[in-house]
């Protein structure tokens, strides 16, 4: 009865069985373990093959809240209402085949807090090979999880805080693009106007000039070059606006980086000075890609000519190619993306840096940091525009003190390239068909006919759509070309081409407008079948445009 007593006892204080008043070895060896387990802060237990716990340690004490005599006797799921992540009998089964098993658990404290344990099961086996009970070591890994969620959770907030801010940037220039886009169709009928005005008074001059045998016109003359030169001036500003707000014409063109790079190296090395020292590193094998190679030369000039307003007392300017792979989680965050293989183009110098509020509007048109008279604040905004055209993506970083690297990411194509034609150079044809020149400007028709008439063609004209359709209607005799603006009041220039092509099939159709995006598809180039001007034009340019496109045609 004494030893059953023991027995008990043993149980209830987390003793070994059999640790009595006189030592033996045994028990002595025994006892030296179980203080070693006391001493583990892990939850430490053992229990028989009726799942019943036979040993509990003083770490599954301070984990759980259980003292020994609580815990000894009772199953482990019943005191601390186990969840497993599969089925009680199948994880044993597991262990009774293999000695172990190893996994999360949720099990529940004293006073009914919630725990994640990461569990440790080894087998005890008795003399026959079968499962005589189980030693269990649980660490308490609730707060760490905690701690990864939280961590996970700011990661996860600062990813969200990161793509509202691009999406805000994204559609700050979207907006910008769009009213850049609206003021230029009618800033560029008034340029194409008062170019052409100039260059009709200035022919007249020179006429006049050569008649009467003096030069009393030459104060004119450079008055009215002022004029034009003004124009061009004008012209070429909203041309980088209309880049920024990818609302051009583009000319793809299956591209080498590499080529570009050297090609334009030294326009580089002239534009930066010989206190600027120019660099590059370009990779072998780059992919090619498709973008239209005078604006990929822009892109390099602008971000070049910013580098060196950067470094006003010198420094070094260094141009890198390489190809990237975009994964699908990369691309999953920045829209203007696709997964696959792209080449990145990098300019980084040595300047005086930005801060992040400045580089955040680095692209905006009309932003700059430049004193007044000396930036207009549209070179990296239009090579921002170029480059969403063509599918990519720029980005910046910089520090202040350290230098700026703007990074530009083009998608790979796999279009073989084209042989370049030698160009031809011809001169200006003049010819007798009849052109339908449809503009609702009254001054930009007029001078518009000027031209044409000059160069011997016969000239119908119409004020809009509606009034071309009546008038084509009334009018006796084939129309050979129809010269219309895309955007007039009742109806486009597209929807009047395809009405009079119903019923003219062989009409040759030249659009022009200040803003191309009504005719353009969503990658910026023209529907099939349409030729198109941009405005302004010159008149040498207009009757050229007009050749390509009748001789094109087969006519004349």
């Amino acid at each position: 009865m004494r030893n059953s007593g023991l027995e008990r006892r043993g149980r209830l204080e987390g003793r070994p069985v059999g640790v009595g008043a006189v030592p033996t070895a045994r028990s002595r060896e025994l006892a030296a373990h179980i203080a070693l387990l006391d001493l583990v802060p892990d939850a430490i237990f053992a229990r028989d093959a009726d799942r019943r716990i036979t040993f509990w340690n003083h770490g599954a004490q301070a984990t759980y809240g259980f003292s020994p005599g609580e815990a000894v006797g009772v199953q482990p799921h019943d005191l601390l209402h186990t969840e497993y992540p599969k089925p009680q009998e199948e994880i044993e089964q597991l262990v009774t085949e293999t000695g172990g098993w190893e996994g999360d658990l949720v099990q529940h404290t004293k006073d009914g807090r919630r725990l994640v344990v990461e569990s440790r099961w080894a087998a005890q086996y008795d003399e026959s090979g079968g499962m005589a009970g189980l030693l269990e070591v649980n660490r308490d890994i609730t707060a760490r999880l905690e701690s990864q969620a939280a961590l996970l959770e700011l990661q996860a907030e600062t990813e969200r805080e990161r793509m509202q801010n691009q999406l805000h940037q994204a559609q700050r220039l979207e907006s910008l693009g769009q009213l850049a886009g609206g003021i230029a169709h009618d800033f560029n009928n008034l340029l194409a106007v008062i170019i052409n005005y100039a260059a009709f008074i200035a022919e007249d001059l020179e006429a006049a000039s050569a008649a009467d045998g003096e030069d009393r016109w030459r104060s004119t003359r450079e008055d009215i070059e002022q004029i034009r030169h003004a124009g061009e001036r004008a012209a070429h500003l909203t041309h980088q606006l209309l880049s920024f707000a990818r609302r051009e014409v583009v000319q793809p063109e299956v591209v080498d980086v590499n080529d570009v790079v050297s090609n334009v190296e030294q326009l580089l090395r002239r534009t930066l000075g010989e206190h600027v020292e120019l660099n590059s590193s370009l990779a072998e094998g780059l992919h090619s890609v498709l973008i239209d190679p005078g604006r990929l030369e822009q892109v390099l000039v602008n971000l070049a000519v910013n580098a060196r307003d950067a470094m006003p007392d010198g420094g070094a300017l260094q141009i890198d190619t390489a190809n990237i792979e975009i994964d699908a989680e990369y691309a999953s965050s920045r829209p203007e993306l696709s997964p696959g293989p792209h080449v990145r183009l990098s300019v980084s110098d040595t300047g005086v840096g930005m801060d992040p509020e400045t580089a955040g509007r680095a692209f905006d048109p009309f932003f700059t940091t430049k004193p007044p008279g000396q930036g207009t604040g549209l070179g990296l905004a239009t090579t921002y525009g170029i480059v969403q055209q063509a599918g990519g993506r720029s980005q910046i970083y910089s520090e202040p003190g350290v230098g700026t690297t703007f990074t530009v990411l083009l998608p790979a194509t796999g279009q073989a390239s084209l042989p370049v034609e030698p160009a031809m150079d011809s001169p200006v044809r003049h010819g007798e068909e009849t052109i339908l020149l449809v503009e609702d400007e009254d001054a930009l028709r007029e001078v518009t006919r000027r031209i044409l008439t000059g160069a011997g063609y016969r000239v119908i004209l119409a004020e809009n759509g509606v009034d071309a359709l009546r008038v084509v209607d009334e009018h006796e005799g084939q129309i050979d070309l129809l010269l219309s603006d895309v955007i007039m009041p009742q109806m486009p220039g597209p929807q009047l081409a395809k009405q009079l092509l119903a019923r003219q099939p062989s009409l040759r159709v030249l659009l022009m407008s200040g803003f191309a995006q009504p005719i353009l598809d969503s990658g910026g180039h023209l529907d099939a079948g349409m030729e198109f001007i941009e405005k302004p034009f010159s008149g040498p340019g207009l009757l050229a445009k007009i050749a390509q496109v009748i001789e094109r045609t087969g006519g004349g």
